[in-house]
């Protein structure tokens, strides 16, 4: 096995808590998908609108499948792609990404919320709030509204974006000091949203803990992240940084042992077994991003194993009582 627990755990085993997976945009069941792309480059070069819309149009259709799809699986919980609408954010491509596709976005929020799935955004490792250059923080504000603005077009109620702190820039204290500096600048509709994770190489999960007692944001654990970058945090205030609301998690695992960082195709199912076996410690509902290359593939074959392996009550195809 490749991880170890290494957060402070308390012994009182209490209620039952109801866990439930999800995976992250791309699904492998559909030949289809919500993130083709159409390149600034390409853009520059032929200065096609239509291609745009075209493109924009099969990625909001390809959504709507997934989200069907997830449906009829019972999957309750879902990154939706970044690269819905291309180019959303530069300056120079105006169009109108919101009001023109109103019809579609009506369509599949209303899917999301009778369903009462859970979805979210990841924005990409361009979206840097504690970098030292100004337009570099100016350009992430315009990323994050991006997805403010879809999760708001879907009608999504319990807005998230989860965020990394970021660069290391002047060391860990500074970079530290210049996130919630920035953060504290933001538009409070997107204070709300933003919620932080621990990432492989500087930002721990104690680093996280100390900016979200300062700023008051929820915690995302990456359990893999973690086991990059350790800390001896208490799992209680990683749980308790949400509120009322149920927490979210990452898993996943390492691609070898050499190649420790990535992700593996699958899930070590005895590994996510000991994680959970831990977690129902805390008498807390959690939704956990299962955050393997071979996507809702590998949500469905941990879930088979799982079965296998564990006497655990499942409620439906993808969640169960611990």
């Amino acid at each position: 096995m490749f991880y170890i627990f290494s957060f402070l755990v308390n012994n009182n085993y209490g209620d039952i808590v109801k866990i439930r997976m999800g995976y992250a945009c791309i699904c492998n069941a559909l030949d289809s998908t919500s993130s083709s792309n159409y390149t600034y480059t390409e853009y520059l070069k032929n200065n096609d609108l239509d291609k745009l819309n075209k493109v924009i149009i099969s990625n909001l259709e390809a959504l709507e499948e997934i989200v069907n799809y997830n449906i009829k699986n019972n999957i309750h919980f879902y990154r939706i792609s970044s690269k819905i609408i291309p180019l959303a954010t530069k300056d120079d491509v105006a169009f109108d990404y919101i009001e023109r596709y109103r019809d579609y976005y009506d369509c599949i929020g209303k899917k999301i919320k009778s369903s009462n799935m859970r979805v979210d955004f990841h924005p990409d490792q361009f979206a840097v709030l504690n970098s030292i250059k100004d337009e570099v923080v100016d350009n992430t504000i315009k990323i994050l509204d991006y997805h403010y603005k879809l999760l708001d077009a879907l009608g999504i109620e319990e807005k998230v974006l989860v965020l990394h702190v970021g660069g290391n820039t002047f060391g860990k204290d500074n970079s530290i000091r210049r996130f919630i500096n920035s953060f504290n600048k933001l538009p409070t509709y997107l204070k709300k949203t933003i919620v932080i994770e621990n990432d492989d190489k500087v930002f721990n999960v104690d680093d996280c803990i100390k900016i979200s007692r300062e700023i008051r944001t929820p915690i995302v654990l990456d359990y893999h992240h973690h086991n990059c970058n350790k800390s001896d945090f208490n799992m209680k205030e990683v749980i308790d940084s949400w509120g009322g609301r149920i927490p979210k998690m990452h898993f996943s695992s390492p691609k070898n042992k050499k190649d420790f960082r990535s992700h593996s195709e699958y899930i070590n199912s005895d590994d996510f077994i000991s994680f959970i076996d831990n977690l129902k410690k805390y008498d807390r509902d959690v939704d956990i991003m299962i955050e393997a290359k071979a996507k809702d593939d590998a949500l469905f074959r941990l879930i088979r194993e799982f079965k296998y392996k564990t006497d655990y009550k499942f409620i439906d195809d993808t969640s169960f009582e611990v």
